[in-house]
């Protein structure tokens, strides 16, 4: 903001300057802290990039556009971080040019300039080729069509060139937008990752070369920035050939040196009582950070000081020079006393201002409307602190921190013929949240009610000065004596924080860089609470924010992120006398915004947690007595006795000792789904659900759907009394007559229970709780979810169990506030949850006995087994076909069994029957082959004898030749086969050599759990040995990292050895490396992970009741696909020194929560997830200590987007999801894995997603009108009988509303009439579901965005509340038509208002009173009640708002 010259009645002329607009324009984001660290050392230098030519691309054809044109966006990428910094630039669009027989080009011919430090491999130029379509209403709408990757700076192993040596070079353009380049797995080199598509035969034709002129203009321009010769730059003179190119050869505006003299701050409603607000509001945010009590201490004003420099707009020249301000009165320039307050002193009452004594001098000033003079006013704050670092009041020593209070801008030339030579000038000081030059927070500036831009800016405060300029460049005499006090200043010894360099500050210094007054004697004297931090972000206690200290939003993420990090925060005030360019004080200072907080507009969905109680709701004693007299069958234990009956709320006691000695081995889970007790709902039938069916998943089971049940109600009795008892509906749609409700049962027995699994099973029962998805059975729409604990199914030696739970059916609802407008976009929206009802469930437990002979291991491995045991050369060989297993019975160690090479050997036994004759060949084996071959001999000697007997005499013996073909037929068999004996034999014997040297080890993995061991490797040899670890698959990985290998040794309890830096990693192989003395053994600690799951959702399968059995199918649910993977210990000379064979076996994981959301097709879903309270979470490690934790994320489908921030403790996680959209009606489904180890050993938490993508139909319409839409729907290939179902059938209507037949292949129009009772936006499910086969056809996601009718009169009644009667009002209403019209009667508010009739009729210009009658209520209050008067059309004619007071 600029304020002209003074006027005697403060500040005016308020406008906005043209440093402003330049201000705003040019903000960019800067680049990752630890890139920046790497380029400290190194000069920025200038560089010239040329955008030539795109060649390949294809152009589209377009309906409804004029022409298409392509565009170019550059944007500078790190990486190694995926972080985007600097700013996008976009070129001038260009047409496409095709010839024939030639590809097509688009000629851009763009020259692009910046400079820059950062001359490593990892920044890139991301190139994005955009269309531009030109349609006929002057719309310009972009679609990405590919990006090129520029790599600007040389990478290791690449030729050494100069730019010069190439000026034309050529890369090839990927699919897809900058966006994809954020993708977690994509890394260096990105064009061989494999997940970049190029285009094939598209190109992008550029040049790279330094640019020296750039140096030139460094000053004006911060690094990292992309800009054209054309685009203007305050400071640079503008080109004035025909190119328009003022980078090509930069020339610079005249400069000239100012002076600020006079200076003084005033603040309001003065500076006493400023600073003694600000004084009692730290130190009351200082006690409450710790929950303390006044203790005496107190806080000071150690200095006051004021930044000042020049900005261009797009950043400082030179580094601000900072001066320290003094208390003086307001008349003479004297201060009070003759010396300076101490910092412990009030101010007296005589003291106005702060003033600057000297004059300040300014270099480098332009005489341009975008410069401008920037001031920053902080203030330097201390506290005593005792010996242990904490605040004590009894202490000499003091901590110091720092905090800004206000800022201004005043441009001296924003208008071009103003000359402020030698003017006073008045600048209102800005405060609070905003964007500043400096980056820094700013203390807010008091709230004011109904109060003007020019009161608000006065209550700011104010900076005046005396602006001049000086042609012959000699200062004032004050100036001279001021710099030479501050001099004498500066001879004193330096603070820790003076003396010690932080790596990451700039050495060099920019020349003719001033220094400015300097600092003062209270300012070096002060001991920072960290030494190589000099400007605190806030508060000193907890690094939070004092009141009224509001942070700019793109500061707060990054300070909180950087607090802790040397020279992390914008300006180190308290090493001034350290040198920086101006280009990296401009980068330093813009670093808040690199990265804006993740704010979504709704509130994140609760994760569920064990948390849920069992039992939320009750049920009175007639309920009970009907719910349980409908014949249930019991559950018995193995002895026909009921099984005992336990307490919901009681807690559980378990011991896994007694559940894994248990003589009952097996148990039989058992789930009776009861009844259903409806609620109310608004909006729907009170016989609403009909039938309803279940969809869940227990433990490694496949997931269920049962049978539909039907909703049957008590005799004679409401539906809302008592609970509905629940009946299969068979497939005709008859009602079984059998028992009611139903029965599921899972048998869990060593036969089904992997060797080890029985602890897992168990853990599973204590610590997890099952979700049960609770269906419409005849919508086919989702009611709801319930969640109950299985931790009292565990029997604990008892031979069987049962509880019986009431369980709350809940559902998840989102309502965005609003009038339906555009306004409503920016509307939060509200996320609410709703029951729908109670599921009444009985779980059961029943122990059963097993074989005894089974010889299965139902406990876990042993530590011990987590240090495999291999090969020591004494044992017997087992390897090829030398088994001794295969001679049962026998003693022996080595055996040899001599088989036939076609019985072990598949080539060859192929090899052997396509060389056989046509006639003698049968598909089939070997076996076969050789039986059918003996068959016919028989034959034909049966034959033979038979001839004999007939005919008296022997046929002659066959002939000489046909034995010598078969003598020689066997003989090219024996030649074959000594071939491939001979081609083979070294193979086989180095094969069987390499199983004498390799050690099997079999692992059950599951998802996301890492599977931990040790490999012991002895050195055979008597020379020391470097041996390469190689391994084919990167899920089996050499912990290399000695913390990470030590907490996998805590978790195992291994006791081998553990050594630091024992691997050497090569740059050029990802392999390790471990050396080895003569005849020594090291451990080699290996794991296993996988987070990809290929068969992990199966759809859930239909669970039919019969009445031979009711045992479910047990079917594993296998998520990791078995294999075997082989770990190779390579010597010095590439030999195999030992081998470790991985066997993995798949082992289910266990299902924590399941997560369904209903989104629109081919658009991005963006959810949040709010994980529980850590506490609660089971598998988590959080300790007691109330130490931070580090929340981590992985998913199954690479292709899904997860992650989460980082928090302070205490405060609530969220997860973040990005999914891409499908096609309508595919369902996406994976899984997302939160960990809360620093190592992801063991997730803490497994979630399942399902996420149906629905076609979209977006419908806006009016309160309490009836708006009808339009929906085509197209039929299958088979005749079927349909009808349609919505979410809310009371302000939803569907035409035909009935059962209608659905031809084959034909088109069916539906009508969707809408009547909303409330303003805002939600959502809406249609479904056309098959009657027959209660199959879903068709799904819409209806997006009804509806805004509030006008009202034309209002009302106001009071109202008692209690009574029990109901109150009778009337208005009136006139008819404002000629002739008889009818009139129906509507309202928002069915609950609270009834009308005497709902529809009237009356004649042209006659009134009508309508009857009104107002329900009761014992709550008071007020309400706002909306009556809408439709015409036939159910059209709104009026509406009245009735306002209700309730007393």
């Amino acid at each position: 903001m600029c304020i002209s010259q003074m006027d005697p009645g403060g500040p005016v002329d308020v406008t906005v300057s043209e440093w402003r607009k330049v201000f705003e324009q040019c903000r960019a984001v800067p680049p990752h802290i630890q890139t920046v660290r790497l380029g400290v050392e190194l000069p920025s230098q200038g560089f010239h990039l040329g955008l030539k030519r795109l060649v390949g691309l294809e152009q589209r054809a377009l309906q409804g556009s004029q022409g298409v044109r392509y565009q170019l966006r550059v944007s500078l990428f790190d990486i190694n971080h995926r972080h985007f910094f600097g700013r996008t630039w976009k070129g001038t669009p260009q047409p496409m040019r095709s010839n024939t027989g030639e590809p097509s080009t688009v000629p851009f011919n763009e020259v692009l300039y910046f400079h820059t430090s950062l001359r490593i491999p990892n920044v890139v130029a991301v190139v994005e080729v955009v269309s531009l379509e030109d349609k006929s209403d002057g719309s310009h709408p972009a679609l990405g069509c590919g990006i090129a990757i520029l790599h600007l700076f040389p990478r290791k192993g690449d030729p050494v060139e100069t730019p010069d040596s190439q000026p034309q070079r050529r890369v090839s353009v990927y699919q897809g937008t900058p966006r994809a380049l954020l993708h977690p797995a994509l890394r260096d080199p990105m064009e061989q990752s494999g997940l970049l598509t190029p285009l094939e035969g598209v190109y992008l034709h550029y040049s790279l070369q330094p640019h020296p002129p750039l140096q030139l203009v460094m000053a004006l321009l911060p690094q990292n920035t992309l800009v054209s010769g054309s685009e203007p730059i305050p400071g640079v003179v503008p080109s004035s050939d025909i190119t328009a190119d003022a980078l090509r050869k930069p020339r610079l505006l005249k400069s000239f040196t100012c002076h600020l003299d006079k200076l003084s701050v005033v603040l309001h409603p003065s500076l006493e009582k400023f600073e003694e607000q600000l004084l009692q509001l730290l130190n009351a945010d200082r006690l409450s950070q710790r929950n303390w009590g006044p203790d005496g201490g107190t806080l000071a004003v150690q200095e006051r000081r004021l930044h000042v420099g020049v900005h261009n707009g797009w950043g400082f020249l030179e580094r601000p020079q900072v001066v320290v301000l003094e208390p003086e009165s307001e008349g003479p320039k004297s201060r009070i006393g003759g010396v300076r307050p101490s910092s412990g002193n009030r101010l007296s009452s005589q003291t106005q201002v702060l003033a600057l004594r000297s004059c300040l001098q300014l270099h480098g000033m332009v005489h341009h409307p975008a410069f401008a003079v920037v001031f920053q006013l902080e203030y330097v704050f201390s506290a005593p602190i005792g010996g242990d670092g904490k605040p004590c009041p009894t202490s000499s020593s003091r901590m110091a921190f720092m905090q800004c209070m206000r800022w201004a801008s005043w441009c001296p030339f924003q208008e071009p013929s103003g000359n402020p030579e030698d003017s006073d000038v008045c600048v209102a000081l800005l405060g609070g949240a905003g964007p500043n030059p400096e980056g820094v927070m700013v203390y807010a500036v008091s709230p004011l009610s109904q109060s003007s831009t020019e009161v608000k800016d006065a209550e700011g405060g104010s900076v005046k000065f005396r602006f001049s300029t000086h042609s012959d460049g000699q200062p004032p005499a004050s100036f001279v004596q001021s710099r030479a006090e501050d001099l004498s200043r500066l001879k004193k010894p330096p603070s820790p924080a003076r003396g010690r360099r932080d790596p990451a500050t700039p050495r060099r210094s920019p020349p003719d860089s001033p220094q400015g007054p300097g600092l003062s004697i209270s300012q070096l004297a002060v001991t920072p609470r960290y030494p190589t931090i000099s400007h605190s972000v806030a508060s000193p206690w907890q690094q939070q924010f004092p009141a009224q200290l509001y942070p700019c939003p793109a500061t707060t993420a990054y300070r909180l992120s950087h607090a802790e990090i040397p020279c992390a925060s914008g300006i180190a005030h308290l090493e001034v006398g350290l040198n920086r360019t101006p280009t990296q004080a401009a980068m330093l200072d813009e670093e808040p915004l690199q990265e804006l907080p993740f704010t979504p507009v709704h509130a994140p969905i609760i994760a569920m947690g064990t948390q849920t109680s069992g039992s939320p709701t009750f049920m009175s004693r007639s309920s009970m007595a009907h719910l349980y007299s409908a014949g249930f069958p019991d559950i018995l234990d193995y002895d026909g006795q009921v099984a005992e009956v336990l307490d919901p709320k009681e807690a559980v006691n378990f011991n896994p000792q007694k559940e894994e000695v248990d003589v009952l081995r097996c148990n039989k889970l058992i789930l009776q789904f009861l009844a259903f007790s409806r609620i109310p709902q608004e909006g729907m039938d009170m016989d609403w659900p009909k039938t309803v069916y279940f969809t869940f998943q227990v433990y490694r089971f496949p997931p269920v759907r049962t049978q539909r049940l039907s909703l049957l109600s008590a005799d004679g009795a409401a539906g809302d009394k008592y609970p509905c008892i629940l009946a299969i509906v068979g497939a005709d749609g008859t009602i079984d007559s059998g028992s009611p409700g139903l029965e599921l049962d899972y048998l869990v027995d060593p036969d089904f229970l992997k060797p080890g699994e029985l602890r897992w099973f168990l853990r599973y029962l204590a610590l997890h709780t099952l979700q049960i998805d609770v269906w419409d059975g005849d919508s086919l729409l989702l009611v709801g979810s319930a969640a109950v604990e299985l931790k009292h199914l565990l029997r604990q030696g008892r031979p069987a169990v049962q509880v019986t739970q009431d369980l709350e059916v809940i559902t998840t609802e989102y309502f965005q506030d609003g009038d339906g407008g555009a306004s409503t976009a920016l509307a939060p929206i509200s996320v609410f949850t709703t029951v729908k009802g109670t599921l009444h469930l009985r779980l059961g437990n029943v122990g059963l006995p097993f074989n005894t002979g089974a010889s299965r291991s139902k406990s876990l491995p042993a530590s011990r087994s987590h240090v495999l045991v291999t090969h020591d050369g004494t044992r017997g060989f087992s390897g090829g076909s030398l088994s001794a297993q295969t001679v049962p019975g026998r003693n022996v160690r080595k055996v040899c069994h001599a088989q036939r090479l076609v019985d072990v050997d598949a080539n060859l036994a192929s090899l052997l029957r396509s060389t056989a004759s046509p006639g003698h060949a049968r598909p089939g084996t070997e076996m076969e082959a050789e039986s059918e071959e003996a068959r016919r001999r028989k034959l034909a000697r049966m034959e033979a004898v038979r001839r004999y007997e007939e005919q008296g005499h022997a046929e002659p013996p066959p002939r000489i030749a046909s034995r010598q073909e078969e003598r020689l037929k066997y003989t090219r068999v024996l030649g074959l086969i000594e071939a491939y004996r001979e081609r083979s034999k070294v193979e086989s014997i180095t094969r069987m050599l390499s199983l004498a040297i390799t050690t099997r080890h079999t692992i059950y993995a599951a998802l996301g759990t890492a599977e931990f061991f040790e490999f012991p490797l002895k050195n055979p040899f008597n020379v020391q040995q470097t041996v390469t670890i190689e391994c084919e698959d990167p899920e089996l990985s050499v912990i290399v990292d000695s913390a990470e290998w030590r907490h996998f040794k805590d978790l195992t309890q291994s006791s081998t050895p553990l050594e630091e830096y024992m691997f050497h990693l090569k740059e050029s192989s990802a392999a390790p490396q471990v050396y080895l003395r003569p005849k020594e053994t090291v451990y080699v600690p290996l794991k296993y992970q996988t987070f990809t799951s290929q068969h992990a959702l199966q759809e859930p399968s239909s669970i039919l009741t019969g009445a031979s059995g009711r045992l479910a199918e047990k079917q594993q649910l296998n998520t990791v696909q078995p294999k075997t993977i082989k770990v190779v210990f390579r010597a010095e000379d590439r030999k195999p020194m030992a081998i470790c064979q991985v066997d993995v076996e798949p082992t289910p994981h266990v299902v924590d929560q399941t997560f369904r959301f209903y989104h629109p097709e081919l658009t991005f879903l963006k959810k949040a997830i709010r994980l529980p309270l850590w506490d609660s979470v089971p598998g988590s490690t959080v300790g007691g200590g109330g130490r931070e934790l580090r929340v981590r994320v992985r998913c199954s489908d690479p292709n899904v987007i997860c992650d989460t921030s980082s928090m302070a403790p205490g405060e609530p996680q969220d997860v973040f999801l990005k999914v891409t959209g499908s096609q309508s009606p595919q369902i996406k489904k994976f899984f997302v894995l939160v960990f809360t180890d620093e190592w992801l050993a063991v997730p803490a938490q497994i979630w399942q997603v399902y996420v149906h993508f629905l076609q979209r139909v977006d419908i806006s319409c009016v309160t309490g009108q009836l708006t009808w839409q339009s929906l085509v729907l197209r039929g299958t290939q088979a005749h079927r009988k349909v009808k349609c179902h919505t979410s809310h059938p009371g302000e939803i209507q569907v035409d035909p509303a009935e059962v209608f037949a659905l031809p084959p292949n034909a088109v069916q129009d539906l009508r969707i009439g809408v009547c909303p009772s409330r303003a805002g936006a939600k959502f809406a499910y249609l479904n056309v579901v098959d009657v027959d086969r209660h199959q879903l056809v068709a799904s819409w996601l209806l997006c009804v965005s509806c805004r509030q009718p006008l009202i034309s009169k209002a009302f106001e009644i009071v109202l008692p509340t209690g009574g029990g009667k109901c109150s009778n009002k009337k208005i009136t209403y006139t008819n404002p038509y000629r002739d008889t019209r009818g009139f129906l009667l509507r309202t928002d508010h069915p609950e609270l208002l009834h009308f005497k009739e709902d529809s009237f009729q009356v004649g042209g210009g006659e009134t009508h009173n309508i009857g009104l009658r107002f329900a009761p209520t014992r709550n008071p209050g007020t309400e706002e009640i909306l009556v809408f008067i439709n015409n036939q059309e159910n059209k709104n004619e009026e509406t009245f708002c009735i306002k209700v007071r309730y007393r």
